[in-house]
């Protein structure tokens, strides 16, 4: 098993680096208060290559791996996890949908303007009656003629005051319920389709969550993402590579929490001592990198096996899990070791508090990674059972 990352994922990780610590770290704190992120900063990103980041050359993305994409995600939310929502979703939930099942024609249609951030894509499941229960959609879409009739609505949209266009999962045919979704790429300009409220967040703030909606909206049957009446097949295919992104992004936002309380520490003096000098302050600190090491180690496990093709659905299912949950942890530390400064927004630990939060929800609850690892583990604890003796 080998540690050491490729001279292309290093490269990757210090040019994301660099980007949040010069870019992002002195309007991250601006963003949040703000609860928006101008097109500007995300055209920057994108001349890095961030919004192609799995997108092959050939549709002029950069063409790297998992790894390397989850080492970009993990810089980024170090210093800012609203901006990082954008990017997650773009690359993969969106992008990697259109690769894997898309037509020739939809490739090189929207792949090359996603690879150059000229169009950013978000991505829409959920609905206000349907969040983990994905199969219980309602937004529905009838077929007429070349179109599609869209009508309803959906929640819990990320990037909608900037994304272009919409991956978005309807029911087509009611009758077969999670087995009559189809998936459809919504451009913004289609007729009958609006952007609705915008919700107020407790973080990831400079990411703009809203509702969608759709009134007799026209969409051409060309933008049928997938074989008609499968969309929960594609929806159930992006899981892994979309839980793997949040976990990048967990692990991100501990890192950044741990930073600041380490920074604090070393300055903060009481009773005439740093706050380092203190045995329960380094004991806090152990526990902190400890968790934060485990949980970018299962992320980077779960990316590998997909760089390889392999199956990670139990893998990214830890990685999510575990890392949300560390990240929760490190920023209630961390904010404990600033004391009452650490509940002001003059300190940056307030804000990783508040954005941790998110990620034991988004892509799949703690409860949910939990049903689908003891799923996996009792599937292979039968498939590895010996047969019944036969008497």
């Amino acid at each position: 098993m080998n540690f050491e990352l490729t001279d292309e994922q290093k490269m990757a990780r210090d040019t994301a680096r660099e980007f949040a610590r010069k870019r992002l770290a002195p309007v991250a704190q601006k963003l949040d208060e703000e609860e928006h992120t101008p097109r500007e900063l995300y055209a920057e990103a994108a001349e890095l290559g961030f919004f192609g980041i799995l997108i092959p050359e050939e549709y002029g993305g950069l063409g790297l791996d998992y790894v390397a994409y989850c080492l970009v995600m993990e810089e980024i939310a170090r210093v800012c996890a609203g901006f990082q929502v954008c990017l997650t979703v773009h690359n993969s939930l969106v992008s990697t949908a259109l690769l894997k099942f898309g037509t020739g024609e939809q490739k090189t249609r929207w792949l090359p303007k996603l690879a150059s951030g000229e169009r950013i894509a978000a991505y829409s499941l959920s609905e206000p009656g349907s969040g983990s229960d994905a199969g219980s959609l309602k937004c529905g879409a009838r077929l007429e003629g070349d179109h599609y009739r869209v009508n309803g609505a959906k929640t819990w949209v990320s990037s909608g005051d900037v994304a272009d266009l919409f991956l978005v999962f309807v029911l087509s045919d009611p009758a077969r319920n999670s087995r009559g979704v189809s998936c459809l790429v919504v451009e913004r300009s289609t007729p009958g389709f609006t952007i609705g409220k915008k919700e107020k967040k407790l973080g990831i703030r400079s990411s703009s969550t809203h509702e969608l909606h759709f009134a007799d909206a026209k969409v051409p049957a060309t933008n049928l993402v997938g074989a008609p009446n499968e969309g929960f097949k594609v929806a159930l295919t992006q899981l892994d590579g979309g839980r793997v992104g949040i976990a990048a992004q967990a692990v991100g936002i501990a890192q950044g929490a741990f930073d600041e309380a380490v920074s604090y520490a070393r300055q903060r003096q009481q009773f005439g001592k740093a706050l380092t000098e203190f045995q329960a302050t380094q004991f806090k600190l152990a526990d902190m990198s400890m968790k934060i090491d485990a949980a970018r180690l299962l992320t980077l496990r779960a990316a590998s096996l997909m760089n390889d093709g392999k199956r990670a659905t139990r893998e990214a299912s830890a990685a999510k899990l575990f890392a949300s949950e560390t990240a929760n942890q490190v920023a209630y530390q961390a904010l404990q070791l600033h004391g009452g400064n650490g509940y002001i927004r003059e300190f940056p630990v307030e804000r990783y508090f508040r954005d941790a939060r998110i990620t034991e929800i988004y892509e799949g609850t703690s409860e949910i990674q939990r049903l689908v690892i003891s799923r996996e583990v009792l599937k292979e604890a039968a498939e590895a059972a010996p047969a019944p003796a036969t008497r």
